[in-house]
């Protein structure tokens, strides 16, 4: 009989966390979750609260003394706990540096110790406003002026690949850097400015959908289901150590294709608002144009791309919103749902 594996998840109760407890769990694997619950909820894990092979700690980074029995006790570790959304990283930038910054350092010493292999989100942020469409891992980066608040979560996520890397240099330390490009599906707050779940609260509550800028600026939305599975097959992926790997879909819509999108799935009668940047974040606010992954390396290193349209995963998001709202599910919307499972 093989050996049962074990993962430790930071953040494990949060939007991209909880789907992967799911998908590990499911993969007969033993869990252990740590999450202060500044961003994630218990909630999010109430399917599988009971499992056997799931415990759930409710503490932060910064003790770490329990951050380094975890380590321990696992064969891997995912780093997911993070401050997250441009909103966010806009309005509390000290904070959003602090937590990924010095949690990102704790959990990379704490594996270092034990030689665990550790797995470790970051962000197409990473790629800043370079003018090169698809982005692939060894491209040149081009980040905005240290001015420019935004640039902040961007160059801690640098931070965090940079000693991921360095560790592997110096120490051997098993180490994949995962780059996620705009991950969405159910479960994810609308709270930190997420645009898609926004879109669906907005046209679900008849009010009107806000599109920052002109609509034009492009990104490639992924299901979490689809990201969580290669973020597992990564994990038993020797091959992948030493690795940064994109993680996404390259299928490319504009924000405002995508709100006439979320309009037309939930049959919303509301209307497309245009809202200035410095209405919605801060003076001088500079987005990216377009966001396009190269998935050439997770193609070739997995055989991995996703599976569920963006279609499918937005009337997930919008069946999971009508149950938070309490507003019924039209007969329709369900079946899209259970086509995108």
């Amino acid at each position: 009989m093989s050996k049962q594996q074990r993962y430790f998840v930071t953040g494990g109760a949060g939007f991209i966390g909880s789907h992967l407890v799911e998908n590990l769990l499911a993969r007969g694997a033993a869990v252990a979750v740590l999450d202060d619950l500044s961003s994630g909820r218990l909630e999010n894990l109430a399917g599988v609260a009971d499992h056997p092979s799931l415990q759930i700690h409710v503490g932060g980074l910064d003790d770490e003394e329990r951050l380094d029995a975890l380590t321990g006790a696992a064969d891997t570790v995912v780093h997911l706990a993070a401050a997250v959304g441009v909103e966010r990283v806009v309005r509390e930038p000290l904070r959003t540096m602090e937590s990924n910054l010095f949690g990102f350092e704790r959990v990379l010493d704490a594996a270092a110790r034990h030689s665990r292999r550790v797995l470790v989100a970051s962000s197409s942020e990473v790629y800043g406003k370079g003018g090169k469409s698809p982005f692939s891992e060894d491209d040149d980066v081009v980040l905005g002026a240290t001015t420019k608040g935004r640039w902040s979560y961007a160059a801690t996520k640098m931070v965090g690949e940079f000693l991921t890397l360095a560790h592997r240099r110096q120490s051997g330390l098993e180490g994949v850097v995962c780059r996620f490009f705009n991950t969405i599906g159910p479960r994810q707050s609308d709270q930190y400015g997420m645009v898609a779940p926004r879109f669906v609260r907005q046209a679900l509550a008849g009010k009107p959908l806000t599109v920052y800028g002109d609509g034009s600026q492009s990104r490639c939305f992924c299901d979490v289901r689809d990201v969580v599975e290669a973020v597992a097959l990564l994990a038993e992926t020797p091959e992948a150590a030493g690795l940064v790997v994109n993680v996404g879909s390259d299928r490319e819509i504009s924000i405002l294709e995508l709100a006439e999108m979320v309009l037309r799935l939930t049959g919303s009668g509301s209307t497309i608002e245009r809202v200035p940047y410095e209405d919605a974040y801060e003076p001088g606010f500079e987005d990216i144009v377009r966001r396009v992954p190269d998935t050439a390396r997770i193609r070739n290193l997995i055989g991995w791309q996703p599976r569920r349209t963006l279609e499918q995963t937005l009337q997930a998001i919008i069946a999971d919103e009508r149950r938070k709202m309490k507003l019924p599910s039209p007969a329709r919307e369900g079946a899209w749902a259970a086509a995108g499972d």
